[in-house]
């Protein structure tokens, strides 16, 4: 639990200090009226956290204040605790990711044991995990920092230079799987994403891996045709194995704030996005937006990105995270 505290901790210390340092100071008052609902609004509004989500967030703190006739500050402060808390989980189809191990499985589904999904594959067959998001959001680096999650914990992956567009890209994911321990399969720049995806999966059962993470390109000429591209890798990767990809993550800049929703909603209309991992959230100051996503999305928060080296990485805890915060 310490070390996960810790991790939280150092990825929200910038919106804490920032906006949320501000929220808690309204709850050292004497006393806690109209002013300071009035001022509470505007300070979730100001750190991301939207009008819609913010709304609904403070609805549900009145009508506890109302129910349970509370009147003291302490007491007004543990009710939006966890009413956070509350709205957060409500996200997440599965269980919380662990939080007792210093030790975690990013591809698997957390708290759960084994993947549901997975249940009916022997345990030779990798886990497929496609990973989407536009460029710039830090998705090759988050696929480096899962990579090296599984690496350290001696499993075996292969990670799929999807994005064949950017002749860079390829050479990025060369580099993070070089220094992870992690087999690349590429094929040339402006290639079939396609044919890298079914390659790594198919190198993945051939070589006895217990991961495959494939990169997937986020910018191409227009919209309309990442998506269509997207959906091809998806139905391509099925071709091999029926169940995958067994997770769809993806990869989102915290620091883009309330844009970001709208990216998540394209991609989640075109692949069916599973979860989310919430890139570069120490950058950000608005770390608010972790609540928009939960509620607007209604997609669960996996993973949040704390730092820039590949240990800089956390399993989204919605208990650990407000309490960090706050």
């Amino acid at each position: 639990m310490f070390d996960l505290f810790k991790k939280t901790e150092s990825g929200v210390r910038r919106s804490k200090e920032t906006w949320f340092s501000k929220i808690a100071s309204i709850f050292s008052r004497d006393s806690f009226g109209d002013e300071g609902w009035h001022e509470l609004e505007e300070l979730l509004v100001s750190a991301d956290v939207g009008v819609e989500t913010t709304d609904k967030l403070l609805a549900s703190v009145r009508q506890r204040v109302r129910s349970e006739k509370l009147s003291e500050s302490p007491q007004i402060r543990n009710a939006l605790k966890e009413e956070m808390i509350r709205l957060l989980s409500l996200a997440a189809p599965r269980s919380s990711p662990p939080t007792t191990s210093s030790h975690f499985d990013p591809a698997r589904s957390e708290g759960e044991g084994p993947d549901p999904t997975l249940k009916e594959r022997d345990g030779q067959s990798p886990r497929v995990m496609l990973v989407v998001g536009v460029n710039g959001s830090g998705k090759t680096t988050s696929i480096a920092k899962l990579a090296h999650a599984l690496t350290s914990d001696g499993q075996r992956v292969i990670l799929a230079a999807g994005d064949t567009f950017r002749a860079a890209a390829i050479d990025q994911l060369r580099h993070w799987g070089a220094k992870v321990g992690a087999e690349v399969i590429a094929h040339q720049p402006g290639g079939d994403p396609g044919a890298v995806a079914y390659d790594a999966v198919k190198a993945g059962y051939s070589r006895h891996a217990q991961a495959v993470i494939i990169d997937t390109a986020g910018r191409l000429h227009t919209k309309f045709n990442l998506m269509q591209e997207l959906k091809k890798v998806k139905r391509v990767v099925a071709k091999h194995d029926p169940s995958a990809p067994h997770r769809v993550l993806l990869v989102l800049d915290a620091t883009t704030g309330q844009n970001g929703l709208t990216q998540a909603r394209h991609f989640t209309e075109a692949v069916e996005v599973t979860d989310i991992f919430l890139a570069k959230l120490d950058g950000t100051a608005r770390g608010g937006i972790v609540f928009a996503v939960c509620d607007q999305l209604k997609i669960p928060i996996s993973y949040i990105g704390t730092g820039e080296k590949l240990e800089d990485m956390a399993p989204f805890d919605a208990e650990v995270f407000v309490n960090a915060i706050l």
